[in-house]
């Protein structure tokens, strides 16, 4: 771990720069609103080690892929979305010295992000090689109401000097990913301009052909005075510059405000692309920052209104889930159907910026109880617009008959991942999509979503299973051949238990919407039908026995469902066995030897049980929760918080809390050491879920709301909010009491601790513990 960061409530803070911390800081104090986003770089000069990262959504390039071999159906390319036009930049220049931070002396240096109100704030006194000191103070935000705008208000004051000082902001197109497979540059120049103040560069990507504009302008005040202005302009291959220099004085503080925006291709014409710039870049100075941050400022608070927990008696768990909400709002909100999550977001590269399975087996239970069904409706529509994609993907791997198998890696609906053993193998994310859509409709009851999309979605997932099971005539049962589960630390298996469960469930629960749809929508049924060239009475015949005859490995002994065949032929060392230093294991061993040793990245058999829990008796849940968290080193980001919620679930709460804080803080304190290269953003929703449902016990149990509230003995009290059918949920808990108010919404049937209740907006319910 690393822990260099202070613990506040509210806010993220770095007291003191230290160049080994500034990468991951990077990462840590990212902004973003859903449609752009932004690593934390200088924007004065720094020329030490940066990842400069602005990252514009739903834009991306083709890398092409880079391996040694090729096999039929491997994809071509691994999608990236791309470092676009670094939009903060800031020159400056004392007489005739740079201003480099990695070339000053650090007297004083405080980084700070809010995130009540989503603003990056930095402040730091340096001294130059020539003994010149400055004081400076940052400001910056991006725009949460005006979705292509972002601002930043730079002030520096002479310390002990007066003298010169030129300020020269820019925009430069000159960026390539740090990620890019050949170090190629993705972008070419379309146009540029730059006129006094103003100006902007419109770029293209290469293959892809989407084009981004970035523009900006500015304002100069000397001790809140502003100035005119006669700047000096220059221009470069995909770079704009503008220079004022002023003569400031001892004491004296100049301060520029810089507005910029980015338009896509993807919501404006190219045609008109610069000229829409423009205009909202003149909007934005119509606006001016004050005001433009209060509007932002309130976007905010009605963010954390519904979606704020509130844990008392522990800050460093509750700095920690604050966190984890706030890079979730900024990486999504939702509003369009076309986009979606990746793993690390827009605060790194690795990854790429795809789309994986994270989203409907993380992200879609936060977004769906703290913004509304609309914004989790548009999470299940991406998936339904890449249908056809994905019974393409699978036709490329020789299923037939509109099976559907979903890319592991994505943009557009393509598969792009460039790891045979994920790409080929890791086919149960088939099996999470069809999840979401369970889980989706027993939240919202929204079941109209089953005849207008989700059928299509269920009964193609079943064809694909149907294909991918074949009948072992040693065993008399069905079996899946050649897997990897959600643990990546064991490839190329035989009867993963996970994937096994999940591909049968998935056959049972097409078979229930197939039903459900007939009965309710006959018409849309036959439509459908014939559009599938669906033979009903044929296919369900199939999955049916297919879901009677599968093959589980267990052993029987241990009362233990097995990873996969041959599980108990691995050396059984615990974790506990494990040298620290040698921790985590994958910046340590070789692959060979991962692969060989029993340590686990993800429990796959957990992440089975998480889902179906329903279906497994309490002391079955038990059992596999402590035979598999002994062998799980949790270097997946997503593992730590479906442990936490089992934990809980079995009244283990010392080791839910102790998972929870891994979870919750695995950014914070850099846990697996790689933090630098981006967050972990879909695994927040999971931390999310450790509090909500770990802890909260809050589950959807025969069409009822169902809570089950343990507290951590560190926690004086906890609280949360939740979207159901269109009511809003308060629930708090402390060591006392259970308290649940409808803060709006009908009157609710809701059960606590299996006790039926019933909350209305005006009768809260009340349980002593």
């Amino acid at each position: 771990m690393n822990q260099y960061l202070k613990t506040d409530e509210w806010k993220i803070i770095e007291v003191g720069f230290d160049p080994k911390n500034h990468r991951a800081s990077e990462s840590i104090f990212s902004i973003g609103n859903g449609n752009m986003g932004q690593r934390a770089n200088f924007e004065e000069k720094y020329s030490g080690s940066s990842l400069q990262g602005s990252y514009i959504a739903g834009v991306y390039y083709p890398d092409k892929t880079r391996v040694g071999w090729w096999k039929n159906g491997y994809p071509e390319y691994y999608a990236k979305v791309l470092n676009a036009a670094n939009w903060i930049g800031i020159n400056i220049l004392i007489d005739t010295e740079e201003l480099d931070l990695a070339n000053c002396k650090i007297k004083e240096f405080r980084r700070e992000l809010n995130m009540k109100e989503g603003i990056l704030h930095r402040s730091y006194t340096a001294v130059l090689p020539s003994g010149k000191e400055v004081e400076a103070e940052v400001t910056r935000f991006v725009s949460m109401t005006d979705k292509e705008a972002g601002a930043v208000q730079y002030k520096i004051t002479p310390v002990n000097f007066s003298g010169s000082i030129t300020i020269s902001p820019y925009i430069d197109g000159d960026v390539k990913n740090e990620d890019a497979n050949y170090n190629e540059k993705f972008w070419i120049e379309v146009k540029k301009s730059i006129s006094g103040t103003k100006g902007f560069v419109t770029l293209e990507t290469r293959k892809t052909h989407f084009q981004v504009c970035t523009a900006m302008d500015y304002k100069m005040y000397v001790d809140g005075k502003e100035q005119q202005l006669s700047p000096e302009t220059k221009s470069a291959e995909k770079y704009i510059e503008s220079s004022v220099t002023i003569q400031g004085k001892e004491k004296q503080t100049v301060s520029i405000i810089k507005y910029a925006v980015n338009l896509s291709s993807e919501n404006h014409s190219k045609e008109v692309l610069d000229k829409n710039a423009m205009m909202v870049l003149a909007t934005m100075l119509g606006k001016g920052f004050d005001k433009m941050l209060e509007e932002h400022k309130l976007a905010w608070e009605k963010k954390w209104e519904d979606s704020d927990i509130v844990i008392e008696g522990d800050p460093a768990a509750q700095q920690a889930i604050r966190f984890n909400i706030f890079q979730l709002h900024q990486t999504y909100t939702g509003d369009d159907p076309r986009l979606n999550i990746g793993p690390k977001g827009f605060t790194g590269e690795k990854y790429g910026g795809s789309t994986y399975w994270d989203t409907e087996a993380y992200c879609l239970s936060f977004f769906m109880n703290t913004a509304g069904h609309l914004v989790a409706r548009n999470l299940l529509k991406y998936r339904y617009n890449h249908l056809q994609k994905a019974i393409e993907n699978a036709g490329k791997l020789g299923f037939t008959n509109g099976a559907a198998l979903y890319p592991m890696v994505t943009m557009n609906g393509e598969e792009c991942h460039n790891e045979w053993e994920i790409t080929f193998e890791e086919i149960h994310r088939n099996g999470a999509i069809a999840f979401a859509i369970f889980n989706y409709l027993r939240h919202t009851s929204d079941k109209e979503y089953l005849s207008e999309f989700g059928l299509e979605v269920l009964v193609a997932i079943a064809r694909f299973w149907k294909q991918r099971v074949n009948f072992s005539q040693e065993k008399k049962k069905f079996v899946i051949l050649g897997v990897t589960g959600p643990n990546e630390y064991e490839n190329n298996v035989n009867n993963n238990w996970y994937t096994n469960y999940i591909a049968c469930w998935c056959m049972e629960y097409a078979m229930e919407a197939v039903e459900y749809v007939k009965a309710a929508n006959p018409g849309r049924f036959s439509e459908l039908s014939q559009k599938m060239q669906f033979d009903e009475k044929l296919e369900t015949s199939d999955w049916r026995n297919i879901v009677a005859n599968m093959y589980y490995p267990e052993d029987k002994k241990l009362g233990v469902f097995l990873q996969q065949e041959g599980f108990m032929d691995k050396e059984q060392i615990l974790v506990r066995d494990l040298d620290p230093k040698i921790r985590p294991i994958n910046q340590h061993w070789s692959w060979d030897r991962i692969l060989r040793s029993v340590f686990i990245k993800q429990a796959d058999v957990l992440q089975g049980i998480y889902f179906f829990e329903h279906k497994f008796d309490l002391e079955t849940i038990r059992k596999n929760f402590e035979f598999y968290e002994a062998r799980t080193v949790h270097e997946s980001s997503l593992s730590p918080c479906v442990h936490s919620i089992l934990a809980a679930k079995t009244g283990n709460i010392e080791k839910a809390y102790e998972l929870y804080l891994r979870t919750s803080r695995l950014d914070l304190d850099d846990y697996n050491r790689e933090v630098a290269e981006g967050l972990h953003i879909t695994s927040m929703a999971g931390t999310w879920m450790s509090i909500v449902e770990g802890f909260g016990g809050m589950r959807i149990i025969d069409d009822k709301l169902n809570f089950n509230p343990l507290i951590p003995d560190k926690w004086k009290s906890y609280s949360f909010h939740i979207r159901f059918r269109g009511r809003l949920v308060y629930v708090t808990t402390n060591h006392k009491e259970i308290k649940i108010s409808l803060i709006r919404g009908e009157k609710l049937p809701i059960l606590i601790h299996g006790k039926a209740f019933e909350v209305d907006t005006n009768k809260d319910v009340l349980l002593k513990r």
